[in-house]
């Protein structure tokens, strides 16, 4: 349950680390201060004013004259610094005038209740320095006026504006330390996510602390062995297929000087063979070194070249596209795939369908058509290089087995990615996805 509301980003968890204990910590902090500490004094100052206005106010009453009462409030203003006077023929309010802070009211409320007989009102607004405290009396009530700081501790505000103060400062200091350790890795993931989308990213430089260092020089010796790999494979592929061009140059010129027999074409067919696959070798190669750079592709403006490219062929794709902004991708790269696709929907079916369409983040490239499909546990050998799946499909078909290869690597180096399916049309079903 809790994952679900959890932050899943790496900045957002590790500050979550490390604030969180931070106002867990002021939190208890500032429930201990109040249920233990403010609390009780604040109860005691109560206590203390409450059982002054009583005795004062029993005093009072007991005096047989005035002269003696102006001494009671003398004396109390004196010795008790508790400043009253006495209001004849008059009557207490009935609600007192309390303040929003709901702890002050009910404990002087207690106490008073606890230490006073007579009835009672108290108001903690109208004074900002004082608390009125009125006592029913005979004949008129007593006004009683205590320091505010006497009635109950006053520096709760002050406290909590000097722990949230502190909370805040704290934390804003956390956030900016996290944010410079987290900014590195998010580089490093950066320049990983490019890599894998065919862009180099030399800029990317190791920074932060040790170990994000030492992942980021991992990075780098990775990213220029995956890369000098790249490169011999594509050099020796090259180099192999360009140098049997010649041999098979010469094999064509000797039996184009022999007689049109069995024999002869079927040499001559054979050779034909090796030098279309030699051509998709050197087409492959291509492929893999390619320096093509992004770009906004019209999507519509794409489809319609692939459609116009399969109708000189002999071909007819049915189209089916979704109004779609741009999407930057490299513009041969993503047409060599998609043709790949139809090509081979048209050498295993009659009829290819060819629909894009927007699903979240990606933008899907999907080809129908109404052959005989490949079976689901074959399906994932069919992007391995020079792998002919011709038992599940026509084995009349040349080729040499890199078409789909060649699909997933322009699809990986985008960040997206190629899948098979079981068509509706009862063939196979490409899905090409390509982020926007």
């Amino acid at each position: 349950m809790l994952r679900r509301y959890l932050p899943k980003s790496l900045y957002a968890r590790v500050a979550l680390i490390v604030i969180l204990p931070i106002f867990l910590l002021q939190s208890v902090i500032t429930y201990v201060f109040f249920d233990r500490h403010w609390e009780l004094v604040s109860e005691n100052l109560s206590a203390n004013v409450a059982g002054q206005i009583a005795m004062v106010s029993r005093l009072y009453t007991a005096q047989p004259n005035d002269i003696n009462r102006s001494l009671v409030k003398e004396h109390s203003l004196e010795y008790l610094d508790l400043n009253m006077r006495f209001e004849p023929n008059k009557k207490i309010p009935l609600e007192n005038k309390l303040s929003l802070l709901s702890i002050y009211n009910e404990t002087l409320d207690r106490e008073l209740q606890q230490r006073l007989s007579e009835d009672y009102w108290f108001d903690t607004v109208s004074w900002p320095a004082y608390v009125e405290i009125r006592v029913q009396m005979e004949g008129g009530y007593l006004a009683f006026f205590p320091r505010r700081d006497r009635v109950y501790a006053t520096t709760g505000p002050i406290f909590m504006m000097w722990l949230i103060g502190a909370t805040l400062l704290i934390g804003w200091i956390a956030i900016v330390f996290l944010r410079n350790q987290v900014r590195s890795i998010l580089r490093l993931a950066a320049a990983a996510e490019a890599f894998g989308r065919g862009r180099d990213a030399p800029g990317f430089r190791p920074t932060g602390a040790t170990e994000v260092r030492r992942a980021g020089r991992a990075f780098i010796a990775m990213r220029e062995r995956i890369k000098r790999h790249m490169k011999q494979r594509t050099a020796m592929l090259a180099g192999v297929s360009h140098d049997l061009r010649t041999p098979l140059t010469r094999m064509k010129l000797a039996l184009a000087m022999q007689p049109n027999d069995a024999d002869t074409l079927d040499l001559r067919a054979d050779v034909d063979e090796m030098e279309r696959m030699v051509e998709a070798y050197l087409d492959f190669a291509r492929d893999l070194q390619t320096d093509e750079e992004d770009e906004n592709i019209d999507i519509a403006m794409l489809v319609n070249e692939i459609a116009t490219k399969a109708e000189r062929g002999g071909h007819r794709l049915t189209v089916q596209t979704e109004k779609i902004s741009p999407v930057t991708a490299r513009r041969d790269g993503l047409k060599r795939a998609i043709t790949n696709l139809v090509n081979n929907g048209f050498k295993y079916a009659d009829n290819v369908w060819l629909s894009v369409r927007k699903e979240g983040v990606n933008v899907e490239f999907i080809i129908d058509d109404d052959g005989d499909g490949i079976a689901a546990d074959k399906r994932e050998d069919a992007f391995k290089p020079f792998v002919r799946l011709d038992e599940a499909r026509n084995q009349n078909i040349g080729g040499v087995g890199l078409g789909l290869s060649v699909v997933r690597d322009v699809a990986r180096s985008h960040g997206g990615e190629v899948a098979l399916k079981t068509s509706p049309q009862g063939g196979l079903r490409a899905i090409l996805r390509i982020p926007v």
